[in-house]
């Protein structure tokens, strides 16, 4: 006599497709309409301009039509911008401040969300916290008077406070460019250190405590736990913060760099950026193509530089790419 086994088939996990899933989750795709609606006409439907960095750009009438009639001319806009003295400069000043930018707003918040993580009086650790992040919801606007506040050179707290205490002459701040890489630096820091910090501590925080409980037992310390605990399993959140900064590093923060130097010709040579550049070649000279073509180049590059990035961090670690 013969027993039948009992045999579970298990059916492979078929993909039913796109219509499926929007057929069994239709108020998701409902929700999700409103956001792709924004997205495709802040982000994509003004793509199309791309056009008018090729094009010598006059009036006929309305935008549409005059971008239709506009004269076609290649790459002409881009050889001006090319040939201008500006385009080394804001090229470099661009990088330079943001791989300054991403080195220490990487190095700086992990260290204060380890020493604020570490911290035992937990409502001392939110009251610093607290106080670190006010300053994200400041406006460049407001950072650059409190910035002239500081640097007046009239009526300045460190001209007219600190150096006229010790006799030394007052420092003409916005005149004097070889001060404004550090100030640009220290206020950039100062402004977004707290919104990075919190990043960092959210993720501290989503550790496994049993780490740190099998390492106190082996007899290790808090800078050894910190050295082969935190740091390790913080690296995949610290890469995709950098790359995604790296994605922006021919994006300059317009406010900073405008508002804070209160826009002096005698600092353009270290604060002026390509998004700078842009806002003065429209307001002045009302080139509205060769703007174009700055801000064509600038997409381009940086796009190119997200898709390098990705690919090195891909090729040593492909769990840690963003794509």
């Amino acid at each position: 006599m013969s027993k039948e086994s009992n045999i579970t088939v298990i059916k492979p996990n078929v993909n039913k497709g796109f219509l499926y899933e929007i057929k069994k989750n239709w108020a998701l795709f409902v929700m999700l309409v409103p956001g792709v609606l924004i997205l495709i006409i802040n982000n994509y439907i003004p793509m199309f301009g791309i056009v008018i960095s090729f094009k010598r750009y006059r009036f006929h009438g309305n935008f549409i039509s005059s971008i239709i009639k506009s004269e076609w001319i290649g790459f002409k806009n881009f050889e001006f911008f090319f040939k201008t003295p500006y385009a080394f400069t804001i090229t470099r000043n661009t990088i330079l401040y943001n791989l300054m930018f991403i080195i220490l707003g990487l190095i700086i918040p992990v260290a204060f969300a380890i020493l604020l993580n570490e911290i035992t009086n937990k409502r001392s650790a939110k009251v610093y916290q607290s106080l670190m992040f006010l300053p994200y919801f400041l406006s460049w606007i407001v950072v650059s008077y409190l910035a002239y506040s500081l640097f007046s050179i009239e009526s300045g707290f460190i001209n007219r406070g600190l150096l006229s205490a010790f006799g030394i002459e007052p420092v003409r701040w916005y005149f004097e460019p070889k001060y404004w890489p550090f100030i640009l630096t220290f206020f950039q820091l100062w402004k977004y250190t707290g919104y990075n910090t919190v990043v960092y501590l959210a993720a501290i925080s989503g550790l496994d405590t049993e780490y740190y409980e099998a390492a106190e037992i082996d007899g290790a310390s808090k800078l050894q736990q910190i050295r082969f605990i935190t740091i390790p399993l913080l690296r995949s959140v610290m890469v995709i913060m950098t790359l995604v900064a790296v994605g922006k590093i021919f994006n300059a923060d317009f406010g900073l760099f405008y508002n804070v130097p209160r826009n002096s010709g005698q600092l353009y040579s270290v604060t002026d950026v390509i998004d700078t550049y842009v806002y003065r070649a429209l307001r002045n000279t009302n080139n509205i193509s060769m703007a174009a073509a700055a801000g064509t180049y600038q997409a381009i590059v940086g796009c190119i530089t997200v898709f390098t990035s990705n690919f090195i961090v891909k090729k040593i670690d492909r769990d840690k790419a963003l794509f």
